[in-house]
């Protein structure tokens, strides 16, 4: 593992001595271990001129494996000696903001049955800090709506769960015991983030396309807090997963939505380091809402699907992420 690290740390400098300094070592002694790595391997990870270098195509393979190597190599340190430091599994857990608390409490309840000592701690995070606090080690494990894949990254969806409306109290459909999304038309949508930029947000725009209307857009001021209070005061409404009814002292109202459709719930981790307790987490048993027997195809595209730089496959069009009429 020490000669990845040493040919890490070249390849980001693009300097043996940069290199060197940064990990204390040699110019001397990472020339060496370079010369070693090229050829064990046989290929030139490097093309030299002067003193300039460049990543060949080998190279860029290696250090894009390496990443992931390393960072699953300190995950399990860390996990090595906090089991031992605490006497027992534990497990950190990260949850983006349109993921509701009732979904997180019902994910984690079949890993707390079979785990009982396990230690869960769950940490409030914005959809991109997610990966720097996997690489960092701060959680072993993400539940979020972003359908895409990160670079490292190994994601499965684990559940459906259908979605809300919420509106202000004062909303004209506040009172309503049920919505069709037909009845959203003359409203502003209030999202997280811009179209475009979150994949979400994209998700959230197709659902009203896909009901044959094309919704105005804001995008909320306030990040990281719950989407139930982004429509606090304001006239237009937000897509939801908590439960109908009042929230936040009688200010805002979720109401349900007729055949509504079914919000995809992503887990996330780094490859290469899915502990036990993750494997029990992400298993097809657990999870609040299992995968539905209508996308089962659709699952088989998007889930377990390692990252190779490119969007995880979605429907294109929301009927494909609606509920099934009962009877």
């Amino acid at each position: 593992m020490h000669r990845l690290r040493q040919f890490a740390a070249v390849a980001d400098e693009l300097s043996i001595t940069r290199a060197a300094a940064s990990l204390h070592l040699t110019q001397q002694a990472v020339s060496s271990t370079i010369k070693t790595l090229e050829r064990d391997l046989k290929v030139r990870l490097f093309e030299r001129s002067g003193r300039k270098m460049t990543l060949t195509p080998a190279g860029t393979r290696l250090f894009e494996g390496t990443q992931s190597l390393l960072d699953a190599s300190r995950s399990l340190a860390r996990a090595t000696q906090e089991s031992a430091a605490e006497g027992g599994d534990h497990l950190a857990v990260g949850y983006t903001p349109d993921v509701s608390s009732n979904e997180l409490f019902d994910l984690t309840a079949p890993l707390r049955r079979r785990w009982p000592l396990a230690t869960i701690t769950v940490r409030h995070l914005l959809a991109e800090e997610i990966a720097a606090a996997l690489k960092a080690g701060t959680i072993d494990v993400a539940y979020r709506r972003d359908p895409t894949t990160p670079t490292a990254m190994t994601t499965k969806i684990v559940s459906y769960t259908p979605l809300r409306v919420v509106v202000a109290a004062s909303h004209r459909h506040a009172r309503r015991p049920v919505l069709s999304l037909g009845d959203l038309t003359e409203d502003t949508l209030i999202v997280s983030g811009a179209p475009g930029s979150s994949a979400y947000t994209d998700f959230l725009v197709s659902v009203c396309r896909g009901a044959g209307f094309e919704p105005r857009l804001t995008t909320t001021r306030m990040r990281g807090v719950l989407p139930t209070s982004t429509v606090i005061g304001a006239k237009g409404f937000a897509f939801v997963t908590e439960e109908p009814g009042p929230h936040h002292r009688g200010q805002v109202v979720v109401v349900p939505i007729k055949d509504g459709p079914l919000a995809p719930m992503q887990a996330i981790w780094l490859q290469h380091t899915a502990s036990r307790l993750v494997r029990e987490l992400v298993s097809p048993s657990s999870g609040s809402n299992p995968i539905p027997d209508e996308h089962r195809e659709l699952s088989g595209l998007i889930t377990e699907h390692a990252s190779n730089g490119h969007s995880t496959p979605r429907p294109s069009r929301p009927n494909h992420l609606r509920r099934r009429r009962a009877g």
